[in-house]
């Protein structure tokens, strides 16, 4: 009943940028804190950044001032925007959230550990 859909995701050169978006569907009411993570090919997946419901950031060392993320509540939306992309950033990056509340008919129920299902991030010259 609840999904988180990531789009955005493409073949850029280094140095380029690209907005990735994560949207959560379903009859929504709350959504907690949410993320990216991102996993590399032969290597394990790894926390990119974070956002609380009340807009509290946090980063990865690597991607300190090259990454910004932010969230429309309203939307239900996350948006991670990537400047400055390092071949190394080359991963599937997939959103997350740790919590959300949803209505189920008349009833309010929750979930934890939301997944995407991921977006690839190419950056290749």
């Amino acid at each position: 009943q609840v999904q988180l859909v990531e789009s955005g995701g493409g073949l850029v050169q280094p140095g380029g940028s690209l907005r990735l978006s994560c949207a959560a569907s379903g009859s929504i009411f709350s959504i907690g804190t949410m993320g990216w993570h991102r996993q590399a090919p032969g290597k394990q997946r790894e926390l990119v950044a974070t956002i609380t419901s009340s807009g509290v950031t946090n980063y990865r060392d690597s991607v300190k001032g090259r990454f910004t993320l932010s969230r429309d509540n309203a939307k239900n939306t996350m948006y991670l925007q990537m400047n400055s992309l390092r071949p190394e950033d080359t991963a599937v990056y997939y959103c997350n959230a740790d919590y959300v509340s949803y209505y189920s008919g008349r009833d309010l129920r929750a979930g934890n550990n939301y997944w995407g299902q991921g977006t690839q991030v190419t950056v290749s010259s």
